[in-house]
């Protein structure tokens, strides 16, 4: 494609997520969106007559046959990116998924022997590497701020789940949702930039008596390629702030990203406390590494479907562990 020219972008399902990376597209120089598809017509003409010379569709196989899409942005729930992406492949289109890669191994496996096949770009939505916050947490691990790893946490309290923001049919069910597959991706995509791969999942996680509910409780210990404890920390209903984190601690210092965008620092001895650190906005940054890799240019800074497939083996050894319960609680 001509280095010069924006990009079509079509979008599937519009979602939370889905219309607040739309709005991204719509607002990159580079990139313009030509098509929008969702299951309620309502919505997506309603998105459609919102931009200009964008179509509108409620079947994903009539978008990906639209000229003028290039890339596709797979923006529904987890069940539905393997058949959505394999048809993209086929058709040669570009494909920028949201995470997690699948609802199963085995399908993110397909995803990405079917990505590798075609030939294209093949990205997934991981905004945490765009932000400048784990810029600087990436430079002070290479700068030695942390002496010697001693241990690596993950949080993930919620007080609520789904939260406020997040209410639909799927993501409190344990087919697709939880905050192992919603949340759990992001903190693991950015440990395995920071530190490495991860091996030796060993998890214990409690599920409610009600069969089609997702998880309520996790406690597990991972392993860095290194031998580090990497300690996972999750759970909801419960009392208490909604805290999101990844804190490294050191023999010299602990480094914690807290609620996606508090970077935190302390030298050995001392309290956590906040750095400044500004950044363009993350999904504006992906974007520009989207449009590099289309048109050729490298190298492009993207989380690919080989680093999707190793997030899926990890969270699906998370969700299913080695040790699994289920509380009498309603």
């Amino acid at each position: 494609m001509k280095s010069n020219q924006p990009i079509g972008v079509g979008i599937i399902g519009l979602g939370a997520i889905g219309r607040r990376v739309l709005e991204a597209f719509k607002q990159h120089p580079m990139t313009q969106v030509r098509a929008v598809c969702d299951v309620s017509p309502e919505l997506a003409h309603e998105t459609a007559t919102t931009i200009d010379g964008c179509n509108d569709y409620t079947g994903y196989h009539a978008l990906l046959a639209d000229g003028g899409v290039e890339l596709v942005y797979i923006a529904v729930p987890p069940a539905y990116h393997r058949e959505i992406a394999l048809a993209a492949f086929s058709r040669q289109k570009h494909v920028f998924c949201e995470k997690p890669l699948a609802n199963s191994i085995e399908e993110a496996h397909d995803m990405l022997t079917a990505a590798q096949s075609a030939g294209v770009v093949h990205a997934i939505n991981f905004p945490l590497p765009y932000q400048g916050q784990l810029d600087e947490f990436t430079r002070l691990v290479e700068a030695g701020f942390l002496g010697e790893l001693r241990r690596v946490e993950m949080i993930m309290h919620f007080p609520q789940w789904p939260r406020h923001w997040q209410q639909n049919n799927w993501v409190g069910g344990r087919e697709q949702g939880g905050y192992i597959r919603e949340v759990a991706p992001h903190l693991v995509q950015a440990i395995l930039q920071l530190f490495g791969p991860i091996t030796k999942v060993h998890s214990d996680v409690e599920y409610p008596a009600e069969p089609t509910r997702c998880e309520t409780s996790v406690i597990a210990t991972m392993r860095l390629e290194s031998g580090v404890p990497v300690l996972v920390n999750g759970l909801s209903d419960m009392a208490a702030m909604e805290k999101v984190a990844v804190t490294a601690y050191g023999t010299s210092g602990t480094i914690s990203l807290e609620n996606w965008s508090i970077l935190k620092t302390a030298p050995a001895g001392q309290p956590l406390t906040a750095c400044e650190v500004t950044s363009r906005p993350a999904a504006l940054t992906l974007i520009d590494q989207l449009v590099t890799a289309l048109h050729g240019q490298q190298p492009a800074k993207l989380v690919d479907f080989h680093m999707g497939y190793d997030i899926q083996r990890i969270i699906e050894a998370l969700r299913g562990g080695s040790t699994s319960r289920t509380s009498n609680q309603p």
